[in-house]
């Protein structure tokens, strides 16, 4: 019997199977509330592993095709040598623009430390050159060897030491969110399993009773199979409702926020939380019916 075939066979049901599960109790209120809390829990580990994957991309594009020559010199060869390094990029393979930053944008640089008064004309501040690149990028080891030649006092900066720690935190927050959705369905399974137990444990006289009219143990395992099967679906439903709801009240992506905002899903990704469900369900079924295989195995 396929998984398919036989998820089918919770939705049907057995009036009189059902009854040896109690429709209500300890074991009813725990599978509903731990497939609910998981499932809630699932949204959020889901929501952080595809912003991470987002992050990851945005922050490497955003540095992957930028660089930053930085030229300090005495204020009577800051303008040579800032025409000069353009003069060196403008004529360099694989450098798409050059261009040296106004006094207005240096301020404005630094005006999240020093404030926005600061008198950039009368400081020995850097002066900063924005480099873009093309798609095939260019030669960073041969730029500075020409710089050094050229530009004595010019520093390239590709973004490399920055862009790689960045890539790597992000790719490492999706992989910890991968692993706290298997381990949620590893809880999920177990606590359900313990319900099950415990629900079998329980009706062990029923148990004895149906098998002494000729039941058979798939028969009585079915009913357990199905009634945790419900419970977990309907609780994991709930609990990805709550949750989809409590993703949608997190900030929306903006500039100035970082990494603290747009953690929730975009496009095609708000589908994804309707798996949930279906995959706790899934769990349930597994796990309750090797627990109830195990139990009536135990008390025969």
């Amino acid at each position: 019997m396929t998984l398919l075939n036989a998820l089918s066979t919770v939705f049907i049901g057995d009036a009189q199977a059902d009854r040896v599960v109690p429709p209500t109790g300890f074991t009813a209120r725990l599978t509903l509330f731990v497939a609910g809390t998981m499932a809630f829990l699932a949204v959020f580990a889901l929501a952080l592993s595809l912003a991470s994957g987002r992050l990851a991309k945005r922050w490497g594009d955003e540095l992957a095709q930028s660089s930053t020559l930085r030229i300090s010199a005495p204020a009577g060869q800051m303008d040579a040598q800032t025409e000069a390094a353009l003069a060196l990029l403008q004529g360099t393979p694989g450098v798409a623009s050059a261009r040296a930053l106004s006094n207005e944008e240096q301020r404005a640089l630094l005006a999240p430390w020093f404030g926005p008064d600061l008198p950039v004309d009368t400081l020995p501040i850097p002066q900063l050159i924005e480099i873009l690149e093309t798609d095939d990028g260019y030669d960073a080891a041969g730029l500075r060897l020409r710089l050094q030649a050229e530009v004595p006092g010019a520093v390239l900066d590709d973004h490399t030491r920055w862009r790689k720690p960045l890539e790597r935190a992000a790719g490492r927050l999706r992989m910890l969110g991968w692993v706290a959705i298997l381990l949620i369905g590893a809880t999920t399974a177990a606590m359900i399993t313990l319900a099950a137990n415990a629900a079998l444990a329980a009706n062990a006289q029923v148990i004895a009773v149906l098998r002494l009219i000729g039941a058979r143990d798939s028969y009585i395992a079915r009913a357990f199979v199905r009634r945790f099967t419900l419970r977990a679906l309907i609780g994991a439903a709930t609990g990805t409702v709550l949750g989809v709801g409590a993703v949608l009240l997190l900030p929306a992506a903006q500039p100035e926020g970082g990494f603290l905002t747009g953690l929730g899903f975009a496009g095609g990704g708000w589908l994804l939380p309707l798996l949930v469900p279906p995959l706790a369900a899934i769990v349930a079924y597994a796990a309750t019916g090797a627990a109830a295989r195990r139990t009536l195995a135990e008390l025969a």
